[in-house]
């Protein structure tokens, strides 16, 4: 087993973009149009109508415009939610927070919430501090900022993307001995540096609603068949979700997002999600935020 992990991790080490090599393919642009067997709606048709008008007037409609009647729903559920609370939302974190990957400049899910909460007029206030390639020890030095930490002090709303480069710099540190028991070690120190941070925030902003972006496999559309990349992927959630319940943290699962999906929803990089790859998290999160 040793052998044959060191070998997988090995490859994908080499496709990821982190590690400063980018593999570019040529793929077929797939968007999130309903589907045609599906039954039409009031909501797609006006939804349509307004990307139509966007077209004669010469303007780019992006595929988070494509909403589906689910996520329409969900977007008036969380405005009505939300409206007349002013509320601030801050995220934070890493690359996933920052939108890297969105070729649309929306800002990833980041942005596609700001864009559809605020959509008929500001109800939210969004404040993006997504940093690519933060891990969790970067991002304890951050909240000691003075701008980090302010805000974090006037937060209505927290929410958070990390881990994702410290799995990563488990593969860079251990390249030529790659093992499951190396995860698996690290594991533990991570979740040591996670406790710090929802401490940290806890101390700064007793009040914030915090909420915790689970970890997706990139690899899976790839790799189906090699179970320790789940059995990673798993095991790092487990302990995320295990500590976000233990500081009164709600943990959004992703993973199940990006499996068994005729969607394209990477970037060309391979490992962060394209524009539908980070709507699917919008609406994911849109879930989350609205209180039933």
């Amino acid at each position: 087993m040793k052998k044959k992990t060191t070998m997988i991790l090995i490859t994908l080490l080499i496709l990821f973009v982190g590690i400063g090599i980018t593999i570019r393919e040529q793929q077929e642009d797939t968007n999130l149009l309903p589907s045609k067997t599906k039954e039409v709606n009031e909501d797609d048709v006006n939804i349509q109508k307004k990307i139509n008008e966007n077209v004669s007037k010469g303007e780019t409609s992006t595929p988070a415009d494509f909403l589906s009647k689910e996520f329409f729903t969900t977007i008036k559920r969380t405005i009505h939610y939300l409206s007349g609370k002013n509320l601030r939302i801050v995220a934070i974190g890493d690359s996933l927070t920052q939108g890297v990957g969105d070729n649309t400049g929306q800002g990833g899910y980041v942005g596609i919430l700001d864009t559809y909460i605020n959509r008929d007029k500001k109800i939210a206030t969004f404040e993006n501090l997504g940093l690519r390639g933060n891990r969790t020890d970067q991002l304890i030095n951050r909240l000691n900022e003075p701008a980090i930490k302010e805000s974090i002090q006037n937060a209505d709303i927290i929410l958070i993307t990390i881990g994702a480069n410290d799995i990563m710099k488990v593969l860079e540190e251990n390249f030529m001995n790659i093992t499951y028991k190396a995860f698996s070690d690290e594991r533990v120190y991570y979740e040591k540096r996670l406790r710090e941070i929802f401490s940290k925030m806890n101390a700064l902003n007793p009040n914030a609603s915090i909420y915790l972006i689970g970890f997706y496999n990139p690899f899976q559309q790839y790799f189906q068949h090699i179970k320790e990349l789940d059995m990673i992927v798993d095991d790092w959630n487990n302990t995320s979700k295990k500590v976000a319940e233990d500081y009164g943290v709600t943990f959004i699962p992703t993973k199940d997002l990006f499996i068994n999906t005729n969607n394209n929803l990477f970037a060309d990089d391979h490992f962060h999600p394209n524009e539908n790859g980070y709507q699917l998290m919008a609406e994911r999160i849109l879930k989350y935020l609205v209180i039933e």
